[in-house]
């Protein structure tokens, strides 16, 4: 079953604004304003003239009807809604795609942690200690490798720091860092983006928390069977 509402449509950038605004042509000729739903940076997928796939919500309430999914940026293409990032973690780890997380039995979404934190997923497993599973969506490619973060992300430097503490209390933690594309074959930390955030990672790292990368595609077609397709990647931390 598609994690997306379908039909994908398909468009032209025009330009990305207030971090949640872009205006988008549709192949139609149809000029349209689609919810981004990407708070980031978004460095190397903003040029104007990308293709770009949205979606249409059927929502009457919605303010945006169309929701921005997908650009192409370097004949690739690249996955920018981080919503999305974990729908498709949740259903790799419905189907046990992901070995390393596959012994878990449920889990659990949003559970609250640390000082007004949540966890993406907190993983379990009778006779197995809890496992809390941070997701990091990734779409910056700079040389030929995927980096995070794309701009400074003082929450993504607060989950590292709670994550080394609930380590420390005995629990498993990962942090899956989810690559929502296929023209990487390594990661690396963006420490001259952020160096607040690969300091806490390293840290955290140092720790015993494991970090985790996956390189994710997803068809781009109007199909109900399209499913992500996830490829493990080398991390170079």
């Amino acid at each position: 079953m598609s994690l997306l509402p379908l039909p994908l449509i398909f468009g032209t950038l025009v330009k990305r604004y207030k971090r949640f605004f872009a205006d988008i042509v549709l192949d139609d000729g149809t000029e349209i304003t689609a919810h981004c739903p990407n708070p980031g940076a978004m460095l190397g997928v903003l040029n104007p003239g990308n293709k770009v796939v949205v979606t249409k919500s059927d929502n009457p309430a919605r303010k945006l009807g169309y929701t921005w999914q997908y650009v192409e940026a370097e004949g690739t293409w690249v996955g920018v809604n981080t919503h999305l990032t974990n729908e498709i973690v949740a259903d790799a780890l419905t189907k046990k795609i992901i070995p390393e997380l596959s012994d878990y039995t449920s889990f659990t979404r949003e559970v609250k942690y640390g000082i007004n934190s949540r966890i993406d997923f907190l993983l379990s497993k009778e006779a197995l200690p809890p496992c809390y599973l941070e997701v990091k969506n990734v779409h910056l490619k700079r040389g030929g490798v995927a980096q995070f973060p794309d701009c400074v992300t003082v929450r993504g430097a607060k989950h590292m720091t709670e994550l080394a503490a609930i380590k420390q209390q005995g629990a498993r933690c990962v942090v899956l860092y989810l690559v929502q594309r296929m023209d990487c074959t390594e990661f690396s930390i963006a420490d001259d983006i952020d160096p607040a955030y690969a300091k806490a990672a390293s840290l955290a790292k140092e720790s015993g928390v494991e970090m985790l990368v996956y390189a994710c595609e997803v068809p781009i077609c109007n199909d109900l069977a399209m499913a992500p397709i996830l490829l493990q990647m080398n991390i170079l931390i």
